[in-house]
């Protein structure tokens, strides 16, 4: 999808500012473990989740990047800040070198090509976050983020296919309302989160409360 600068860059900072208001619970608070948080290194016209992190690890959040250690396994995890060495990986894409501590993300960001009415996704064919997803106990809150034009009736997920829980697009937040990862489940489009100061309570687009807090994750030893 070829987008200009300027329209690129418009989009994702509305992106980040529905993340960022929309999913408090990403951010660091006193009185609970610090949220562990898997972004992931932009490539090609994806949302860039590095300026989020940024704002996520200010406020005492843990950002993690994923590591591929074997190209049919899922997908591990490494801390990530800046300093932090990183080496080239799968596809040329970027990751914490071996000595990072490895961790267990609560939330994953998760990049989109495309996704549909049931929110599943579409990405580059390599399968690891449905992987990922289908291994990590408990379940993380899986994130999808890419740009409305994107969405498509269906892309005809086969069994491996994992849903999304959430899908963020420029345009606003959709939730995926059903009783766990089936087929049946239908993406709710609740808007973009409101104005003003960052609250679980003051908007019903706000989901923090929907999450249980053992869903945002520990540090890992």
């Amino acid at each position: 999808m070829a987008l200009d600068k300027e329209t690129l860059i418009a989009r994702q900072m509305r992106i980040e500012s529905h993340l960022a208001r929309g999913f408090p619970g990403l951010f660091g608070a006193k009185g609970r473990p610090a949220p562990v948080v898997a972004v992931y290194w932009p490539h090609r016209n994806e949302y860039d989740a590095l300026p989020l992190a940024d704002r996520l690890r200010a406020s005492g959040t843990v950002t993690a990047l994923p590591v591929v250690d074997k190209p049919d396994a899922p997908l591990g995890f490494r801390e990530w800040h800046p300093g932090i060495t990183l080496k080239p990986g799968h596809g040329g894409i970027p990751y914490p070198a071996s000595g990072g501590p490895e961790v267990t993300p609560g939330v994953l960001l998760i990049p989109l090509v495309g996704f549909d009415a049931q929110g599943f996704r579409l990405g580059y064919g390599g399968g690891f976050f449905d992987r990922t997803l289908a291994a990590l106990k408990p379940p993380p809150t899986a994130i999808g983020i890419g740009y409305e034009e994107s969405k498509l009736e269906s892309i005809h997920p086969e069994a491996h296919d994992i849903p999304m829980d959430y899908v963020v697009t420029e345009a606003g937040i959709y939730r995926r309302d059903s009783a766990g990862p089936t087929r049946e489940g239908t993406l709710v489009f609740l808007g973009a989160p409101p104005e003003g100061e960052l609250s679980a309570l003051s908007s019903p687009v706000c989901y923090a409360g929907e999450l249980d807090p053992g869903y945002f994750g520990e540090k890992g030893s």
